[in-house]
């Protein structure tokens, strides 16, 4: 059987206030491209479908548009939401959605069993089975025996994950016996290399959890919630097929891929990149550096190439910050679009460059950004900001989930 594995669309993404609808849309056309080519019969989506819990209308009408697009290519869909996803708002149109043999596992279901989806193959036989297990939430995970240290409550998480992907494979031997089997999941694997528009997860990504503890029993694991496709080191393949598109600029030299398998030849994914349909740039420099860098852009056609601008120079002048700002308002060729600029003084002048600086940066900092720079500042011991940041991450994962409805 023929399987796609992606995650991470991440549907209603701004980077610096700019849409990547029109990038979702090309990569959507070229995934069916794919699947047609291929001859796919399953396609796995592991995790954070949308960018925001409430998204906007244009997002929802592009989701319910994907949808239709892929089911006309007679492909069995299983997606399963992520950490930036609503469990609730994801699940509103499982039914209806289950009858176009698409499968929607929003949030962890009290029976497990729901989240175990046989696939057959044209004789009517289960060829393989799969595991679509969401993101585990920390009340999903946590029980009333845990002691309330911070490290009991680390491992009580840690445990809940290996128990749910245990309890899961003893669903799949036990139902369908000696049928493959392929787990999905969306979490923070020990050892990833992460980006910088990845949410945290399970109190700030510090109940990281071991690949090895999956067990033995998938013959594959399918994961979201890393952007950067990668391998994890575990007993089974176990990979990141990453985000299809770069939603920030850190993640600007990602090879974006989608993973194909064909378990006639067994269950190590071959890597199919995907096409790159915007380009995002980073200049750094002198002010005249940054000049010539711009001047030697060439016009270009399709989506505007993004372009963020960081001056560096050895000594704070207000000149150069004006300067930069002109730079930047006069800019003009066709198929770029400057983004973000800031300014950086090696020698800065306290109450200057650094406001200028500070002020560039507040639109991107996040919550825990913030609340670490206050714990920082305290003169607490290591033990104690653990608590802290531990503390403060429950409430923002209640806050999250209230916001999902």
């Amino acid at each position: 059987m023929k399987i796609l594995h992606t995650a991470d669309w991440h549907i209603g993404k701004k980077l610096h206030k700019h849409s990547l609808h029109p990038d979702f849309d090309l990569f959507i056309d070229w995934l069916c491209d794919c699947i047609a080519e291929n001859k796919v019969k399953v396609l796995l989506v592991s995790g954070d479908v949308f960018d925001l819990a409430n998204p906007s209308s244009e997002a929802r009408q592009q989701y319910f548009k994907t949808l239709m697009k892929l089911k006309r290519l007679n492909c069995k869909i299983i997606l399963t939401g992520g950490n930036h996803d609503s469990p609730t708002m994801l699940n509103a149109p499982q039914e209806v959605l289950r009858e176009l043999d698409i499968h929607i596992i929003g949030g962890l279901p009290n029976e497990l069993s729901e989240c175990i989806i046989p696939v057959e193959n044209e004789q009517n036989q289960t060829e393989v089975v799969i595991a679509a297990l969401p993101y585990l939430r920390d009340a999903d995970l946590r029980t009333a025996s845990h002691g309330n240290s911070y490290q009991d409550r680390l491992e009580a998480l840690r445990k809940g994950i290996q128990q749910t992907f245990l309890d899961a494979a003893e669903i799949c031997k036990t139902q369908y016996p000696g049928v493959p089997a392929i787990a999905m999941g969306h979490l923070f694997a020990a050892g990833a290399e992460t980006s910088e528009s990845e949410r945290d997860i399970q109190i700030g990504n510090q109940a990281a959890f071991n690949a090895l503890q999956f067990g033995d029993y998938f013959n594959y694991i399918a994961l979201g919630h890393i952007h950067k496709p990668q391998r994890v080191n575990a007993t089974t393949p176990t990979f990141y097929s990453g985000s299809p598109i770069a939603l920030s600029f850190s993640e600007r030299s990602n090879k974006n891929r989608i993973l194909f398998l064909n378990s006639e030849n067994g269950w190590e994914p071959q890597s199919i990149e995907i096409p790159v349909f915007r380009r995002l740039l980073k200049f750094t420099g002198t002010l005249e550096k940054l000049q010539q860098k711009l001047l030697d852009l060439q016009p270009r056609n399709g989506l505007a190439s993004l372009i963020e601008i960081e001056l560096q120079e050895e000594n704070f002048h207000s000149n150069k910050i004006y300067e930069l700002d002109q730079l930047v308002d006069n800019f003009k060729v066709e198929g770029y679009e400057i983004v973000k600029h800031r300014a950086t003084f090696e020698n800065k002048i306290s109450g200057s460059g650094e406001l200028y600086e500070q002020k560039q940066q507040l639109e991107d900092l996040q919550p825990l950004d913030v609340f670490q720079k206050l714990v920082d500042k305290q003169e607490e011991d290591e033990e104690t900001r653990k608590e802290l940041m531990s503390a403060f991450n429950e409430i923002l994962e209640e806050v999250h989930q209230l916001k999902r409805g």
